[in-house]
């Protein structure tokens, strides 16, 4: 597809998050500074995902196309002096604690993307898919004084979420691990809207 020079290119066509990150790690230790990695995936997730990733390791995320529902994310490998350890949020819940929050006033919100939320989501949680979550922020300024547990499926698109909305001065922010795939309490189903 690509009409843009890439130094390597990588098939995570199927796969689901958190599969199409671990192999956008390895791959990119495989190329040199300056070069581009094409990562080719069918997952929706994957465009916020890849940006946020790259984002906050320091590479240069330089964008996404999409052709017939498969994505290309192009990233540029930093040289080693802009580089960033790679973080993870320090407030972790597990699934017992946010079902123990249920009913309460905490406030759940679901990062998937709108397709999973509607499958199959935890009760009262707001979809707020990280790809928007930047443009949300104004409007969930109204919860900043209340306990926000964040969701996903594996507990890999919470913890960027986490770190986003920490850095914009939430403050009782937990990510909720292992999420999705593993929640065995009762779910919500939303009316799944076709295009």
């Amino acid at each position: 597809m690509s009409a843009y020079t890439v130094d390597k290119s990588i098939d995570c066509k199927g796969l689901s998050c958190p599969m199409p990150i671990v192999r956008t790690k390895k791959a990119i230790d495989e190329i040199a500074p300056g070069q581009v990695l094409e990562v080719v995936a069918t997952d929706p997730g994957s465009v916020a995902d890849v940006k946020s990733w790259a984002t906050r390791t320091g590479h240069q995320f330089l964008g996404t196309t999409e052709e017939g529902g498969v994505f290309y994310h192009y990233i540029r490998k930093a040289i080693p002096e802009e580089q960033k350890p790679e973080t993870t949020f320090a407030n972790v819940v597990s699934n017992d604690v946010l079902a123990s929050k249920l009913g309460s006033d905490a406030v759940i919100l679901d990062v998937r993307e709108p397709m999973e939320y509607a499958f199959g989501h935890v009760p009262g949680a707001k979809l707020a898919p990280l790809g928007q979550l930047e443009g949300m922020l104004g409007e969930l300024k109204a919860y900043a004084d209340k306990d926000i547990y964040v969701v996903c499926r594996t507990g890999n698109r919470s913890d960027a979420a986490c770190q986003i909305l920490a850095e914009h001065g939430f403050t009782h922010v937990h990510n909720v691990v292992p999420g999705m795939s593993e929640w065995q309490d009762p779910i919500e189903q939303s009316e799944v809207k076709q295009s």
